[in-house]
C-alpha cells in the first residue's frame, strides 16, 4: 500500500476523535497503558448511579446480575469467542490466581514454563502461589532482554509441563509471540496454554479458535478504552467444566441464592467468578469495545501498522534507539524508543500534555490508536527534538 492510500485509511478513522474528550486538550499517544475514555462513559456512569438510586437491591435482579456476561459478550467478537463464554473480573492478577487454583501440580506433571519477558504481575502469581502448590517454575531467559528465545521455550515444554502462560504481545517492546508454534508444542505433550492478550486485544486481529489456546485473559484498560477494573477471561468450553477453581465465591455456585454450605460449581462461565463483582466498572467497560467492533479490527490494525512504522522511521531519522521489532508481523501497537535521560524526557513530555510513558529497559513507549492523527506523531517528535538538543 502506498503512502497516499495509508493516509486515507488513517483519515477514515478520525471521525471517531470527537467521541474521546481527552483528545481535545492533549496529544494522547499512550493507549497501550490507558486507552482514552469514550465520551459516552459519562452517561453510563450516571446510568449506574440512577439504577442504584432508583432500584436499590432490585438492581441485582433487573440489571446487574448478568452484566459480567453482557460485557463479555461485547468483547467476544474481538477474540473470536462465542456468546456467554467470557466473564469479567477486577484484574489479571486475580485471573491468574483463579487459573492456578484450578490445577493440581502433581509430581509427574507440575512444570510451568514461561519467559522472563512476561508482565511481572503474571510472574509473581506463578512464582509464589503456583510454586507453593507444588509447581516447578522454568523461566526461559532472553539473550538480549527484548526478544524471547522461542526455540528454548519450545524445547523446555515437555511431558512434565502443565501450563505455559505467555503474553501475545510483550509489554515492554510490543513483540508479538509465536503463539501457534507454542500451542502446537504444548498440546503435543499434553500441556495447556494460558494466553495473556492484554496488549493485543483491540490492536491485533485475534481468533481464539484459530490460535488454539486453552485460556485467554486480557482487559479493557488499554486498547479497548474501557477503563480500570475490567479484566476478562475466556476458557475453552470443553475445558471449562473440568476445572474446579479453589479461588472461588458464591457467584460460581450453581444455586448462588440458596447460600448452601458446600460448593457446587455452575456449568456456565460464571464457574470462575468469585465474590460480588465491581459493577461500576462494567458500565465503564462497555462503550470502548462497542466502538472497536463497529470500526473493525482490520482497519484498526492497518492504521496501527502505518503509524508505528512512521514512529520507527522518525526515530531512525533522529538517531534514537528502537527497542521494538521493525517487522510489522512481529510488532504490536506500541513502539519503544530510548535515548539518554529518557525518563526525565518522558516527564517533560507529560508536562507538555504529550501523553506517553516510560518503562525501564525499554525507554519511552509510544502507542497511537485509531483516533490519533499522523500530525500528533510529528508533534511528539518535534518536542523530542527540542528536548534532546
Amino acid at each position: 500500500m502506498n503512502d497516499i492510500a495509508k493516509t486515507k485509511v488513517s483519515d477514515e478513522l478520525l471521525i471517531w476523535r470527537d467521541k474521546f474528550p481527552i483528545l481535545k486538550n492533549s496529544t494522547y499517544l499512550i493507549s497501550s497503558s490507558l486507552g482514552a475514555m469514550p465520551k459516552k462513559v459519562y452517561d453510563r456512569m450516571h446510568e449506574y448511579a440512577d439504577v442504584w438510586a432508583s432500584l436499590g437491591v432490585n438492581a441485582w435482579q433487573e440489571k446487574w446480575w448478568e452484566m459480567s456476561l453482557q460485557t463479555g459478550n461485547l468483547i467476544a467478537p474481538l477474540i473470536g469467542a462465542g456468546q456467554n463464554e467470557i466473564t469479567m473480573h477486577p484484574n489479571v492478577s486475580i485471573l491468574q490466581s483463579i487459573i492456578v487454583s484450578s490445577f493440581k501440580f502433581e509430581e509427574e506433571r507440575n512444570k510451568v514454563v514461561y519467559t522472563d519477558l512476561e508482565f511481572p504481575s503474571d510472574m509473581y502469581v506463578y512464582q509464589n502461589y503456583a510454586r507453593n502448590k507444588g509447581a516447578e517454575i522454568n523461566v526461559i531467559k532472553s539473550e538480549d532482554g527484548f526478544i524471547p528465545n522461542t526455540k528454548k521455550l519450545l524445547d523446555a515444554i515437555d511431558e512434565k509441563t502443565l501450563i505455559v502462560p505467555i503474553s501475545y504481545v510483550l509489554f515492554r517492546n510490543a513483540y508479538v509471540m509465536d503463539v501457534k508454534s507454542i500451542v502446537e508444542k504444548a498440546h503435543s505433550v499434553g500441556a495447556l496454554v494460558v494466553l495473556d492478550a492484554y496488549h493485543a486485544v483491540g490492536t491485533l486481529e485475534i481468533d481464539v479458535k484459530e490460535l488454539g489456546v486453552d485460556i485467554l485473559i486480557g482487559g479493557v484498560l488499554k486498547w479497548l478504552c474501557g477503563g480500570p477494573g475490567g479484566a476478562f477471561m475466556w476458557i475453552k468450553p470443553e475445558l471449562r467444566n473440568i476445572l474446579e477453581p479453589e479461588v472461588t465465591g458464591w457467584m460460581a455456585h450453581s444455586n448462588p441464592f440458596a447460600f448452601e454450605n458446600e460448593m457446587e460449581y455452575t456449568d456456565t462461565a460464571y464457574r470462575f467468578m468469585n465474590g460480588t463483582p465491581t459493577i461500576p466498572s462494567f458500565y465503564a467497560a462497555q462503550e470502548g469495545p462497542k466502538i472497536i467492533a463497529q470500526i473493525g479490527m482490520q482497519k484498526i490494525r492497518k492504521k496501527s501498522i502505518h503509524q508505528t512504522e512512521k514512529i520507527i522511521n522518525l526515530a531512525e531519522e533522529y538517531g534514537y534507539k528502537i527497542n521494538t521489532p521493525l517487522k510489522p508481523n512481529l510488532r504490536g501497537g506500541t513502539v519503544s524508543i530510548d535515548m539518554p535521560n529518557s525518563f526525565e524526557i518522558s516527564n517533560k513530555l507529560l508536562s507538555k500534555k504529550i501523553m506517553i510513558d516510560y518503562r525501564p529497559s525499554a525507554g519511552i513507549r509510544i502507542a497511537p490508536h485509531f483516533y490519533n492523527t499522523d500530525e500528533e506523531i510529528d508533534i511528539l517528535f518535534e518536542a523530542l527534538k527540542d528536548l534532546t538538543n
